[in-house]
């Protein structure tokens, strides 16, 4: 009794320390570059007014609201907005005047690495294993980067991560049906196309309760527990997407319409010739997330990163350690991996400005099963070593585009 309590309390300051730690460093690091792109902050105050548009005209810069009715709509799914709510009404009740970008991505990554370091339980690792496994997919990858830009579309791809871990640890390694559904409904309203991965959630749940009945000597799968469980995970994103339809009727006249083609000029730009999803953009998006390399300069430090995009394993060298045998659920996790990575690539444009592939950060849960399942309970010194050369990378990344001028969109 005493050895568990002691357990317990080790593992509560261990994942105190690891999530303090992340989190300073986080912000100290990062500079929230794109704070003033704060779209989903703008209409989340809006809503507290009873709107789900801007009256006024918003500033230049924010160019892709979309004028219609003489009002002003952002592209953005309804969870992204909703999940900006709390950070709106604090402004409402003066505890804050701005946009607090810088602070609420480092909370999203030192919440990613708390709930990274929950989920390391699966298998046997040990402490120092589950502190690299923590770190790596937010210090060790263009996760730090990217999120520590701050602007809208990088906090919302943060919160897609977020929720997307937390939806695992809640239905892996504390299952809690309630919690992994609303944490699921958080990563689909900042990425819809997550919903993809409900399937994924459903089989987990369903085994899940066979593994249980088979412990208690009992043969088949009991339906109704299986409906119930389900219905309890799915009726967060199920709301959620009924009033995202109804969010885009009232917007754009549809409830299947986002927006994104209502975007001025935006069709007009020559990546959307084919349209904003086309099977023609996979070549460039697959060259951008595997093979595009740094850029070799005539000063130092004579390499920087491509302003537009890099490979994902030039950015984090710990990713080779994918294609070693084993992981957690492998076929499961693969095909996940593939069937977004194509959806991902039919899109358009690769990202714009960014360090390596920033949409691929909602690839990073799933290639953390693997990563988690396929070595040794200790971290060997190949994996300290390829988590030092990739924290090494993404640390110059962050410093060259965040804090210097060297790297220009």
């Amino acid at each position: 009794m005493r050895a568990a309590s002691s357990a317990q309390s080790s593992e509560r300051w261990l994942a105190v320390s690891v999530v303090s730690f992340a989190f300073v460093a986080f912000y100290i690091s990062t500079r929230g570059n794109l704070h003033a792109f704060d779209y989903t902050f703008r209409v989340a105050a809006a809503m507290l007014h009873g709107r789900v548009g801007l009256v006024e005209q918003p500033p230049f810069w924010l160019s892709e609201f979309v004028p219609v009715d003489q009002r002003y709509y952002s592209v953005f799914p309804l969870g992204a907005i909703v999940s900006m709510l709390p950070v709106a009404f604090l402004r409402e009740i003066g505890l804050i005047h701005d946009f607090p970008a810088r602070f609420i991505a480092a909370v999203v990554a030192a919440s990613c690495v708390y709930f990274f370091f929950k989920l390391s339980l699966l298998g046997d690792n040990s402490p120092g294993r589950r502190v690299l496994l923590g770190l790596f997919p937010v210090f060790g990858t263009w996760t730090w980067c990217n999120l520590g830009f701050a602007g809208a579309w990088q906090i919302a791809l943060g919160l897609a991560l977020l929720g997307e871990t937390a939806a695992l640890y809640f239905t892996l390694v504390r299952p809690r049906p309630l919690l992994a559904g609303l944490f699921f409904a958080l990563a689909v309203g900042n990425r819809t196309e997550l919903l993809i991965t409900a399937p994924v959630f459903l089989w987990f749940w369903v085994q899940r309760i066979r593994e249980e009945r088979t412990c208690h000597g009992e043969a088949a799968v009991n339906h109704n527990a299986a409906l119930r469980v389900s219905g309890t995970f799915f009726s967060a994103s199920a709301l959620l997407l009924f009033c995202t339809a109804l969010y885009n009727e009232a917007r754009f006249r549809s409830a299947l319409d986002f927006g994104f083609a209502h975007i001025p000029k935006l069709m007009q730009e020559p990546w959307y010739r084919y349209g904003l999803f086309s099977p023609r953009a996979i070549p460039w998006n697959c060259y951008k997330m595997l093979f595009e390399g740094w850029t070799d300069i005539d000063r130092f430090p004579y390499l920087i990163p491509h302003a537009f995009g890099c490979s994902i394993f030039l950015a984090s060298p710990f990713l080779f350690l994918l294609f070693r045998e084993g992981g957690h659920y492998p076929v499961i996790c693969w095909t996940t991996i593939a069937v977004l990575t194509l959806i991902l690539w039919c899109h358009g444009n690769p990202g714009g400005w960014q360090f390596s592939y920033r949409y691929a950060i909602i690839l990073l849960p799933w290639m953390f099963l693997l990563l988690a399942g396929n070595g040794m309970p200790k971290a060997s010194a190949t994996e300290w070593s390829l988590f030092s050369v990739s924290l090494f990378l993404n640390a110059v990344a962050t410093y060259q585009f965040l804090w210097t001028d060297r790297v220009q969109p």
